[in-house]
């Protein structure tokens, strides 16, 4: 299965990366492709030296669409209409949102699209045989980075089409100790994507760090 990151420089694009790739075939996308070169590399040398070979490969946003089973679209919000907008060769493919729509004011606040979620937004932008889930949406960038720490969360995953939903889940399951669940479809997207402006808050005013969720 290979897995393809747009945004795949970014502070969740990368740290995603190396955790996929030891474990998939991955493929780093960047709007400049020399830029996905280099952090695939870094990549690369740093599972070396803790003894873990992986496929890290670097390219542009497009190629990493159309080399990829599965795509993964790790672009903040703002930037994801103007991006998806650029790219093309999304039909039939299982596409992952790990995207919040939110803004720091005096607090974190979820501000969703006149779609209700950046989920929704997706499908609209999407051709129609995209197969959008949601998922990985409450993981902190610096988390995904800290290779030395298990990952032990549980990742709400919406989709309106089962097998791919299925298939999502799955690829969660396999990452350090993630556990998917089943949150619904993809309209309650809305939900999942509000989770992390909230997470930010307890973690703010609660003086803790990078904080996550759990289902028990």
């Amino acid at each position: 299965m290979t897995i393809g990151i747009v945004g795949g420089t970014g502070d969740i694009g990368e740290g995603m990366a190396m955790r996929l790739s030891p474990l998939f075939d991955v493929i780093v996308g960047s709007r400049e492709k020399e830029k996905a070169q280099v952090t695939c590399e870094s990549g690369i040398e740093t599972l070396k030296k803790r003894g873990q070979s992986c496929s890290l490969t670097g390219v542009s946003n497009q190629t990493a669409i159309d080399d990829a089973d599965i795509v993964i679209l790790a672009i903040p919000f703002r930037h994801l209409t103007g991006t998806l907008e650029t790219l093309e060769g999304f039909e039939g493919k299982i596409v992952i949102s790990p995207v919040n729509p939110m803004e720091k004011r005096d607090f974190f606040t979820s501000i969703p699209p006149p779609e209700g979620s950046a989920a929704l937004l997706i499908k609209k932008l999407l051709p129609p045989s995209a197969r959008i889930c949601t998922a990985f949406n409450t993981i902190a960038a610096n988390r995904w980075k800290s290779l030395d720490e298990e990952l032990s969360y549980s990742v709400p995953v919406c989709g309106d089409d089962d097998e791919a939903k299925q298939q999502v889940m799955g690829i969660v399951n396999r990452i350090s100790k993630l556990h998917a669940f089943d949150a619904g479809p993809l309209g309650a997207s809305c939900l999942v994507e509000s989770l992390t402006p909230l997470l930010l808050n307890i973690a703010r005013y609660n003086k803790m760090k990078d904080v996550g969720i759990q289902f028990k």
